[in-house]
């Protein structure tokens, strides 16, 4: 049984690790893909124009400062550069602890630095996202976080199984 749950709890530290990699590669490689759209976000953009009786009442958190803007999407990269390598750490101590080369413990401690690092950037990314209203035309976006963060603890649950 400790070997069936140290692969499941492996595979699924791999998971996270492998879907992150992939968007902060494209995020490294391709920023504009996704800096545009915290930009839009950041100038509460689409409520503005859907939705300008409520925007009125929010308009003061707006953030048009095209500095800061590219300051928060390099603070995302970097806060997902973090997790990723801290997940790939988790993943490959509990590969090892397949193997007896260190102990499951160990493993499982490093996996969930990684898988708490996962959490808390989802969480940031809704924490921030409803500061700037952003079910208010990226509601996809908000549902996108939300699964991500519950995948993460998710994750962390089974980490924490021994």
């Amino acid at each position: 049984m400790e070997t069936a749950l140290l692969l499941a709890q492996c595979v699924t530290t791999a998971a996270l690790a492998g879907w992150l990699t992939t968007g902060v590669r494209d995020n490294i490689l391709y920023p504009t893909l996704n800096e545009t759209y915290t930009a839009e976000v950041f100038e509460i953009a689409r409520m503005r124009d859907e939705y300008p009786d409520a925007f009125k009442v929010v308009a003061h958190r707006v953030i048009a400062n095209r500095k800061l803007q590219l300051l928060a999407f390099r603070l995302v990269v970097l806060s997902e550069l973090t997790a990723t390598i801290l997940l790939w750490i988790g993943t490959s101590a509990l590969a090892l602890a397949l193997f007896g080369v260190v102990t499951a413990e160990s493993a499982r401690a490093l996996a969930m630095i990684g898988a708490t690092a996962f959490v808390a950037l989802w969480a940031a990314f809704l924490i921030v996202g409803n500061h700037f209203c952003y079910w208010f035309g990226h509601e996809g976006a908000q549902n996108t976080h939300f699964q991500l963060m519950l995948s993460g603890i998710g994750t962390l649950i089974l980490l924490a199984q021994t």
